[in-house]
């Protein structure tokens, strides 16, 4: 008779292996796993894989969970020998850098320079990025309105509508982000209404939500459930004030209503450079 075969139900594991950070492997894995709905994986990063020995421990772990391993080796020498190791072992090997680094040499006939971590250099982008992040701190929360001008983007919305987590994000994107909280009893700083309304973003959110939001930040900070700050009431309040506020200024409106931070990262984006195209 013949033998059926048994899908393991164990939860995949994806090994990233690099002789640098290994975020390039990562992001294609995540990107891959998302169109399967994340793929219920897990991911487990090893950076700065530089020896043999290193190697055949990450080999022999993902062996024994018949996990696959997604690699970014750009010393010639390191990525034979996985593939050497990895031999019966049956594995699934995916090479991100390999393919396109032949294709480069194969039309350019130039031998690459083969040193990991070049992309995390000192360069102009770098620089740019912790100017970003800089920025995002020093103007998180209103802290000084006046720096708003000097922003790519402001973003406008009650307390916990994720403006500081957004702007963070951003930063890491080189988009520099401020973000301004909308009080009932604090009226915005005048520099909200002169700068142009497209590099303003409204973000609001279900009152359910947010009330589930502040009554856990409540208990985070040890304070009682039934401080005004988590009424249903205020709630409503301050998202109807947030509201009047954002159309008077005629800014784009997010609903940030159980969206991840990516998630609204990319409409943000996507916002952003349809502006930036527009004005030129």
């Amino acid at each position: 008779m013949r033998r059926r075969r048994v899908i393991s139900v164990h939860k995949p594991i994806i090994y990233i292996v690099s002789d640098s950070l290994g975020e390039t492997a990562e992001f294609v894995a995540k990107a891959a796993a998302s169109q399967f709905n994340g793929g219920n994986l897990e991911v487990r990063r090893a950076p700065y894989v530089t020896d043999e020995e290193h190697l055949k421990e990450i080999i022999d772990e993902a062996a024994g969970c018949n996990g696959i391993i997604a690699f970014t080796l750009v010393v010639p020498e390191m990525r034979e020998k996985l593939i050497e190791l990895a031999k019966g072992k049956e594995l699934e090997l995916v090479d991100i850098l390999g393919p396109m680094m032949d294709a480069l040499i194969n039309k350019t006939g130039i031998k690459p320079r083969y040193e990991p971590g070049l992309m995390h250099q000192m360069d102009d982008q770098y620089f740019r990025k912790v100017e970003a992040i800089e920025f995002a701190v020093k103007y998180d929360d209103g802290k000084d309105p006046r720096g708003i001008i000097y922003a790519d983007l402001v973003f406008i919305g009650v307390s916990r509508a994720s403006k500081t987590p957004l702007c963070m994000y951003l930063a890491h994107k080189r988009v520099k982000s401020a973000n301004i909280p909308l009080v009932p009893e604090v009226a915005p700083p005048e520099e909200l209404f002169k700068m142009s309304h497209k590099k303003i973003i409204g973000l609001t959110i279900s009152p359910k939500l947010l009330y589930e939001i502040r009554l856990e930040r409540l208990k985070t900070l040890g304070l009682t459930s039934n401080a005004d700050y988590a009424s249903m009431e205020r709630i409503l309040m301050e998202l109807d004030y947030a509201e009047r506020i954002m159309k008077r200024i005629g800014c784009p409106i997010i609903d940030v209503t159980n969206k991840a931070v990516e998630e609204t990262a990319s409409k943000v984006l996507e916002l952003y450079f349809r502006g930036e195209r527009s004005a030129r």
